[in-house]
């Protein structure tokens, strides 16, 4: 007899879901992977200075929240300074976690699509060549260029969600485990 994938066991684990369920979820993903991918070309399509001026007024809009938060004893010259101070590095950090995401939605993606060992490396090689393919994109924007250090940033975001997703489900089939032999052992 055929021994049974970790996946099939994780499908069958979770109340005996079928495979219009399997669809869901992965379909599910598959649009919100889609609507990063649309916000991703949407802010690499902005020129230079344009993307400059978005990414001071989120971060002044951000300087000015933790102004309130920490009773606003700052000078508006002391909030611009701290604006400039944070750009980059919130700038840097927002590419690590939208890539972060796009590994988490492309693992669930692969989820059960994808051999139980090639999972994560596709994630990951997934998620490097969109991470080129934008910096290649940006190559040719107005006042943009590529950078090999935002391809390995965002890839780094992406192995780090694929490796999220793939440790959340690993241990949501452990409890589900547990909770089944529990329930078996009182029955």
């Amino acid at each position: 007899m055929l021994q049974e994938s970790k996946c099939t066991r994780w499908w069958k684990t979770t109340d005996k879901m079928g495979k219009k369920e399997k669809r869901i979820i992965s379909l599910v993903s598959g649009v919100l992977l889609i609507i990063l991918y649309i916000t991703i070309f949407l802010f690499s399509e902005q020129d230079g200075e344009t993307s400059g001026i978005v990414s001071f007024s989120l971060t002044k809009y951000g300087a000015g929240l933790w102004n309130k938060l920490t009773g606003g004893h700052l000078t508006q010259a002391m909030l611009e300074e701290m604006a400039v101070y944070f750009e980059h590095p919130l700038r840097k950090a927002a590419h690590f976690m939208e890539y972060a995401v796009m590994g988490i939605l492309v693992y669930n993606v692969l989820y059960c699509r994808v051999a139980v060992r090639r999972k994560y490396l596709s994630a990951v090689l997934w998620v490097l060549l969109s991470a080129a393919a934008d910096e290649w994109h940006q190559y040719f924007i107005p006042g943009r260029w590529a950078s090999v250090a935002d391809v390995m940033l965002d890839t780094a975001g992406g192995m780090t969600g694929a490796f999220l997703a793939a440790w959340g489900l690993r241990h949501a089939v452990k409890v589900r485990n547990r909770k089944e032999k529990n329930i078996n052992k009182d029955a």
